[in-house]
């Protein structure tokens, strides 16, 4: 099992207690939301870009373990950089 943030295991607990609640306009609240979700990930551009074999591979058999195809892996990872959620690794001086 993954590792959980503090803010994942603050929601977990609260989970556990019983103190969450539905919202009461649950059903405009879960269609706005999917019209977010749908145009975030609309793929509505192409890109080509060249990567060596041996990272390729890798980036395959993570997706394979991760039960997704390796081009949405991809995908995945460009998105949460993007968002500030993955930063790159920072070269010693």
């Amino acid at each position: 099992m993954a590792r959980l943030t503090k803010g994942e295991r603050e929601i977990v607990t609260a989970f556990e207690r019983d103190e969450l609640r539905s919202p009461r306009n649950k059903v405009a609240l879960m269609k706005r939301h999917r019209g977010y979700a749908a145009a975030t990930f609309r793929k509505d551009q192409r890109v080509n870009v060249r990567i060596s074999s041996r990272d390729l591979d890798a980036l395959r058999k993570r997706a394979l373990s991760e039960g997704i195809p390796y081009q949405t892996l991809i995908a995945s990872v460009l998105h949460r950089f993007i968002e500030g959620q993955l930063r790159a690794a920072e070269t010693p001086d």
